[in-house]
């Protein structure tokens, strides 16, 4: 009776195990637990390279949570490998674009404590088109006595040249020493665009030296602070100072029309003025050059359509990196909100490529890959300064990390409202329907939270053959796994997480983002977790306490996605 007694108390102990998924205490039949692989980091890539020197480890912190109940049932599944380490996670991938005619920045306290929240990390200077006429040692009104009043457009006929200058203290306008103060306030690193274009406008004897000195006069009074530059901005472009010049005025036999090839020639006398510079200050910089990311249109000038091949065949491999653009959509046109969503993950991965490809064919070699000027081109219906383009954003910064760009800047923190067909993350002050200045829009709370759920290593994920539900994972170090899901279809999705190689944490939390019901399917508002503006436009002013949603993980991970909407979600480290 007694031997019966401790057979039914031994197997009443090994069932009660079994439910609670332990192995029975001792015994050569206890069950050993799930193997959970290491992770293992993958070579560096060469398209992110130096880029990845600065990779720090990231620590999750647990928000204030509200307890929730989560879906019964799920209607997809999104499977993570834990252990299947992508690549590391560059910090310089959620950069963005100051200008100079965003005022002195550190004289907009609301501004500065945005950008600190934002943390882009990256901050590029002087902006766009201007970096080709902006004359950074000069004060206002005072150009070099080489440097032409008109300039020459793309069909010939002269202009006045509007330049710009860094030494200009007037409130409108952003000045060298405020952009400094700006990082310095922020946090932020800087990338600076140089004055290429003043190789080619420049009366004096030998502009192409006149320009390189100037360039390497800025290293030098930069000190150190700036690693990252490049020479010049879209000088393939027919609308960039120096595509044409007026050969009647140049001194050193230029052609009337700009090439790739002679662009590659410039760049080797700036490279070198640059890096004797740094080298005189005992610093070390990285020099990037201007590449075409993708196919040229049928009506493409010559210079544009042979540019990547002029140059990369002119170059060698001077540069330190290669930059590129990318505005998404088709120029001007008044794109839905599907055909911004699947740009994303489409020319994402195409430019990188097409990029690639020109190195290869060239047999130059292979360097770190920059795209420091991205957003839409869609407009007339406020497509820039919606919601929608917010999910464009995270697409983008989601794909930038699968196909490893090693820097990324969006354009730009602020702009001009022109009816909504703005590219400004924050409202410039000119937005109508009562909006304050330096409100955000809403890709501005879309970058936020992405990363502050982004870890320090992107790990595999994938939906099978959906393609309206975009995953992305990432481990922290400090253990916890980082879930970022973008719902591209017009409908609510239910996914369940299916985590390989990790053991889940007592909880999950999660915000979720969503546009609201104004403007059609461009809504100028976002909701987090339910919350949003006071105002006409953007999102919530307490966006850094609002609480998450959170749930045990118990009874699976599973999580509601509206649709057209992002998740942010963490599970917790045991």
């Amino acid at each position: 009776m007694k031997q019966i007694n401790l057979l039914v108390i031994s197997l009443t102990m090994f069932i009660a195990c079994k439910k609670n998924n332990d192995p029975p205490a001792g015994g050569a039949g206890s069950e050993p637990p799930q193997e959970i692989k290491p992770q293992v980091d993958p070579p560096l890539a060469g398209s992110i390279g130096f880029f990845m020197d600065d990779w720090q480890p990231k620590t999750f912190t647990i928000p204030s949570f509200t307890e929730t109940t989560i879906p019964a049932a799920s209607s997809g599944t999104v499977t993570i490998d834990y252990s299947n380490v992508v690549t590391k996670v560059s910090r310089s991938l959620f950069g963005n674009n100051a200008n100079t005619w965003m005022t002195q920045m550190v004289t907009e306290p609301a501004l500065i404590n945005h950008l600190k929240n934002l943390k882009p990390n990256i901050i590029r200077f002087p902006g766009g088109s201007i970096s080709d006429i902006f004359f950074w040692n000069r004060n206002a009104a005072d150009p070099p006595a080489d440097a032409p009043a008109t300039l020459l457009n793309a069909a010939g006929a002269s202009n006045p040249s509007g330049y710009w200058f860094g030494k200009n203290t007037a409130g409108w306008t952003l000045s060298v020493d405020n952009y400094y103060a700006m990082l310095q306030q922020t946090g932020s690193q800087g990338i600076i665009t140089i004055n290429y274009g003043y190789a080619r406008y420049g009366t004096g004897p030998n502009p192409v030296a006149a320009a390189a000195h100037l360039a390497a006069d800025w290293v030098r009074y930069d000190n150190g602070r700036t690693k990252y530059w490049e020479i010049g901005n879209e000088n393939f472009g027919d609308w960039e100072a120096g595509y044409r010049i007026n050969k009647a005025s140049n001194q050193d036999g230029q052609p009337e029309f700009l090439t790739g090839q002679l662009y590659g020639q410039h760049f080797k006398i700036f490279a070198d003025s640059m890096r004797k510079a740094a080298t005189e200050i005992g610093k070390t910089i990285r020099i990037g050059a201007v590449m075409i990311e993708s196919e040229t249109p049928v009506w493409a000038t010559p210079t544009q359509s042979t540019w990547n091949a002029g140059l990369l065949g002119a170059i060698n491999n001077s540069p330190d990196f290669h930059v590129a653009h990318s505005y998404y959509t088709p120029y001007n046109a008044n794109s839905n909100a599907a055909d911004i969503l699947y740009s994303a993950t489409t020319e994402t991965k195409k430019n990188i490529e097409f990029i690639s490809k020109a190195i290869q064919t060239a047999g130059a070699t292979a360097k770190p890959v920059v795209l420091d000027e991205w957003n839409i081109f869609a407009a007339g219906s406020k497509q820039q300064v919606s919601h929608i383009n917010g999910l464009h954003a995270d697409l983008v910064i989601g794909e930038l990390l699968q196909n490893k760009y090693g820097l990324a800047c969006r354009w730009d923190l602020a702009n001009a409202w022109e009816n909504g067909n703005d590219h400004g993350m924050f409202n410039n002050g000119d937005e109508p329907d009562g909006v304050p200045k330096w409100n955000p829009r809403p890709v501005f709370y879309h970058m936020y939270f992405f990363q502050q759920f982004l870890g320090d290593r992107l790990v595999t994920s994938g939906t099978g053959a959906s393609t309206e539900i975009a995953s992305y994972a990432s481990s922290f170090s400090s253990g916890e796994l980082g879930v970022v899901l973008i719902n591209k279809s017009t409908s609510d999705k239910i996914m369940e997480l299916d985590i390989k190689n990790f053991r889940a944490g007592k909880r999950f939390y999660w915000y979720t983002l969503s546009g609201a019901g104004d403007n059609g399917e461009f809504s100028r508002k976002v909701l987090v977790n339910g919350v949003t503006a006071t105002h006409a436009s953007g999102g919530p002013e307490n966006y850094t306490s609002i609480k998450a949603n959170a749930a045990n993980t118990d009874k699976g991970i599973r999580i509601r996605i509206p649709s057209r909407s992002a998740v942010f979600l963490c599970v917790d480290k045991p």
